[in-house]
């Protein structure tokens, strides 16, 4: 091989290593959390819609309104800056949150009430860790901006949560 081929290779190797598509991957843990926080939000929009329409209350429609409007750009967020670092996701639930999704279909009144606030509480508490994770450990300055930015969401929604009604959120026994 010459010196001009020799650089020429040099040169499309380094390009090739600096393009977007070599980073095309993301962090093992950057993907991990796309993953889970994808389909947390997903599920909380769609429950958050039905919630609003069959919610027995006003503060579960209201509730379920919030859950929808906060989380639909969220959402968009995620789905851009993951964009960005080259990590994709669908954009249908996996079974676990379909099924969670059916079961609240299946219900209606203060059952339903109660059975939405619990997953809304039991899904805020471990997105609550998983985006404070990811702000402070996050692969790329990207994710820990945009972790941090809805943590703020997930915190006020904790917040609502914690001042529903007891009647309506399942509390554990102290």
């Amino acid at each position: 091989m010459s010196s001009a081929q020799t650089i020429i290779a040099f040169a499309v190797a380094l390009l090739a290593a600096s393009s977007p598509a070599a980073n095309a991957a993301g962090s093992p843990a950057d993907r991990a959390f796309v993953a889970k926080v994808s389909q947390g939000g997903m599920f909380e929009v769609q429950a958050g819609k039905l919630a609003d329409q069959k919610g027995s209350t006003p503060d579960i429609r209201d509730f379920g309104a919030m859950e929808a409007h906060d989380h639909m750009p969220v959402g968009e967020k995620l789905k851009a800056v993951a964009g960005r670092e080259g990590i994709s996701f669908g954009s249908d639930l996996n079974p676990q949150f379909a099924g969670k999704l059916a079961h609240l279909k299946s219900m209606s009144g203060p059952a339903f009430d109660a059975a939405y606030m619990e997953q809304m509480s039991a899904i805020h508490a471990a997105d609550g860790a998983a985006f404070a994770k990811e702000a402070r450990d996050g692969g790329s300055a990207d994710f820990r901006a945009f972790a941090a930015e809805t943590y703020v969401i997930v915190q006020r929604h904790i917040g609502a949560i914690h001042a529903a009604p007891p009647r309506q959120v399942a509390r554990p026994q102290t």
